[in-house]
Formats: C-alpha cells, sequence, structure tokens
C-alpha cells in the first residue's frame, strides 16, 4: 500500500470512473486501473463494483473511504510539521467543540498567539464524537471538550465551570409551560438534571445542539432558552435578554484533552488556567 494508490482510491470515489480519475491525476487508464488492483490486493477485498456507467463502492470501500481520508490528512499533516516555515519553531492543531469557541476556544488562541509568536496554530470545530476520533488518528493534538473521556497517551486538564442559566426576550417571562421554550442540549448530565427539575415539562418543539445556534434563534424568533452564563451576559446588560430570576441553574464542566506525545514541548500547558480564564 503506498500513497499514489491511496490518493487513486479516492480520486476514483470523488469522479465515479477510473477514466474521470485518470484524467484529474494526468496518468493513463492502466495505471489507474494497475493501482487499485494492487490496493485491493493487500487489503484482500474488492473496492468497488464496476460498471458501464462508472463504479460504485462496496460495503469494503466504503468502509476503507474513511481510513483512506484519514491516512491522506495524517501524510499531510507530517508534511507541514516537518518542513516548519522559517519563523515556526512548533504545530499545535487543536479541536474545538463549537461551544467552547465563544468563551475558552476565542481566550486561547488569542493568548497563544501573542504569547507564543513561533507557534503555528490550527482550529478545527467539531462535536465529542468528532473530537474523539481526531484525537485518537492525531488529526489533532488537543482538545476543548466538555466529555473528559481519555485513550492511551492521553491527559485531561480541567479548565473551568459554566453556569447554564434560562434567558427569554421578555421580561418576567414563566419559568415553565412558557409554548415558545427552546432546548438546548448541553449534555447528557444536563438533560438528566433538566428532566428532573421539569418534570411536567412537555417535549419543546424546537430544539439545537449549539448554543450559538440556540441563542441566534433564540434572537430571531423570540421566546426561552438555557444558555451558558457567560454568552448572554451582554445581551441581558443591554436589555435584549432577560434572565428568569426564579428558574433553577445547571452547569457543566469544560476540558483540554491533550496527546502526551505531541505535548511534550508546550511549556504553555503549565499556565493554562492563566490562557483559558474568562474575561
Amino acid at each position: 500500500m503506498n500513497l499514489s494508490a491511496l490518493k487513486t482510491f479516492l480520486t476514483i470515489v470523488e469522479t465515479g470512473s477510473l477514466v474521470n480519475a485518470s484524467e484529474r491525476l494526468f496518468v493513463s487508464q492502466s495505471t489507474v486501473t494497475s493501482r487499485l488492483q494492487s490496493l485491493e490486493a493487500d487489503i484482500g477485498q474488492s473496492l468497488f463494483h464496476r460498471k458501464k456507467s462508472g463504479v460504485t463502492l462496496t460495503a469494503a470501500g466504503t468502509k476503507f473511504k474513511r481510513y483512506a481520508e484519514a491516512m491522506i490528512d495524517l501524510w499531510n499533516q507530517a508534511q507541514q510539521e516537518t518542513s516548519l516555515p522559517v519563523g515556526v519553531s512548533s504545530v499545535c492543531n487543536l479541536g474545538c467543540h463549537y461551544d467552547l469557541w465563544p468563551g475558552i476556544g476565542r481566550k486561547l488562541s488569542r493568548n497563544l498567539h501573542k504569547d507564543y509568536p513561533k507557534m503555528a496554530l490550527s482550529f478545527m470545530p467539531g462535536q465529542h464524537d468528532q473530537l474523539d476520533k481526531w484525537l485518537a488518528t492525531g488529526l489533532i493534538d488537543a482538545a476543548l471538550t466538555y466529555r473528559p473521556v481519555s485513550q492511551q497517551h492521553q491527559t485531561i486538564h480541567t479548565l473551568g465551570t459554566e453556569q447554564l442559566i434560562l434567558v427569554a426576550t421578555k421580561p418576567n417571562n414563566p419559568m415553565r409551560f412558557d409554548p415558545s421554550y427552546i432546548y438546548f442540549d448541553a449534555g447528557q448530565d444536563f438533560g438528566r438534571k433538566h428532566a428532573a427539575a421539569y418534570t411536567d415539562a412537555g417535549i419543546a418543539k424546537v430544539s439545537f445542539s449549539c448554543a450559538v445556534w440556540a441563542l441566534d434563534y433564540l434572537l430571531d424568533q423570540g421566546g426561552s432558552v438555557y444558555l451558558p452564563e457567560y454568552l448572554v451576559m451582554h445581551l441581558i446588560q443591554d436589555e435584549k435578554l432577560y434572565r428568569v430570576e426564579s428558574a433553577p441553574t445547571f452547569s457543566r464542566t469544560a476540558y483540554l484533552i491533550t496527546n502526551d506525545l505531541a505535548s511534550t514541548e508546550w511549556g504553555w500547558l503549565h499556565h493554562l488556567s492563566k490562557l483559558t480564564a474568562q474575561d
């Protein structure tokens, strides 16, 4: 198995046929066929169903596709990090849960860029499952997350706890039975505590798994929703949103999970609390 074969396989997937792949790669069709046959021999499975109209992935090909993409991505990353440009001494690839970017993610990126000017930074947004996968395959070196699940050779760093408060677009909004209530899915722990606190509540007609999207919808359509306090404080101060004072509050903790091998040269981990402290 080699990179040329992997790239050829992915090009066939993208273009839909061996002929189109050969044109895209500027090689003969026989070369494309030879590379594919070699790859299928290494794997021991057929990767495509061949038809007159083109090709489609077999079940084995569908499974192999994500691994091929990961291997190509890792190779590109390895090339980038082993050929650093002048003025760059290290590279840090961070994954960040969508809800952590407006607060800790933005703060960390700003401070790292300011305090460690010779470090090249790359941020990738994702949900928890994506972050776990990217850490496991080495596509990212660290992940800002709410789910403290580490694998071998990874370390969990606790960053801090944020409060989730009920806010509404109208003052004196009812705590319960608001027909315009929006459910923000802030994780399993929040879901259990929310259900216990609102045992008599029905199912919200609109729900989001991203706090920023939930806030945008709230401001556009009106209603009420639980959101991170730091995200809405300026809107409360400007009286664009109102806190429902009688409502219970919830909390969730943010973490940074680091790849131990990648982080051995990161002196900034010793100052993590300062780098991520909320303004």
